[in-house]
């Protein structure tokens, strides 16, 4: 008896599923295999979005590094300005006849003032920062600031006759625009090319 009993076990086991059919089956495969595709397409569509916003941040840290290393001395060469001006200011307050007559000690002073200018003109420049030389150049309020209007009525109106100060840019910002004295009256200035376009 105990052998039926082991020998119904594995009957038991080894007896094929005759409750199944097998098209319930492939229904059952086929909903599996349509859940299957869809997840992988979900996790795909993931994996593209994060490939795309990595893409993104690399380029937006490249761009902040290359910004910072063309702005980072901005705050620095602000405060060099006002060397640059002074040095500038000494220059102009020695009269013209006395620099061009100027003989031993004072004429050491006024060459060692004028090298040590073009050698400020220079540092900065090699660091990004160029000069704004507005001198009979339209007018342009992003680069410039005026601080009065002049009745000339041989150039064009809006041209930079006067420069009170120099301005200055750094990569392709204003770091200090031009203090500068504009013709009224003349007649109007062309169009700029670039204008128009």
């Amino acid at each position: 008896m105990a052998n039926d009993m082991e020998h119904d076990g594995q009957r038991a086991e080894t007896a094929p599923e005759t409750d199944v059919k097998p098209e319930a089956r492939a229904e059952d495969n086929a909903v599996a295999l349509a859940s299957l595709i869809t997840e992988r397409d979900e996790l795909k569509d993931r994996v593209l979005r994060t490939l795309a916003e990595m893409e993104n941040l690399r380029r937006r840290t490249e761009r902040e590094v290359a910004d910072a290393r063309t702005y980072a001395v901005t705050n620095f060469a602000r405060d060099m300005l006002n060397a640059a001006d002074n040095i500038r200011r000494a220059l102009e307050s020695v009269p013209a006849e006395a620099a061009s007559t100027a003989e031993g000690p004072l004429k050491a002073l006024i060459d060692g003032i004028e090298l040590t200018e073009r050698d400020l003109a220079k540092t900065l420049e090699r660091h990004g920062v160029k000069l704004i030389e507005p001198q009979g150049q339209r007018f342009d309020p992003n680069r410039h600031q005026a601080m009065f209007e002049v009745p000339n009525a041989e150039v064009p109106n809006g041209t930079v006759v006067q420069v009170m100060q120099s301005g200055y840019v750094i990569g392709d910002r204003v770091l200090r625009p031009a203090l500068v004295g504009v013709a009224k009256g003349g007649p109007k200035a062309a169009a700029n090319p670039a204008d128009a376009a």
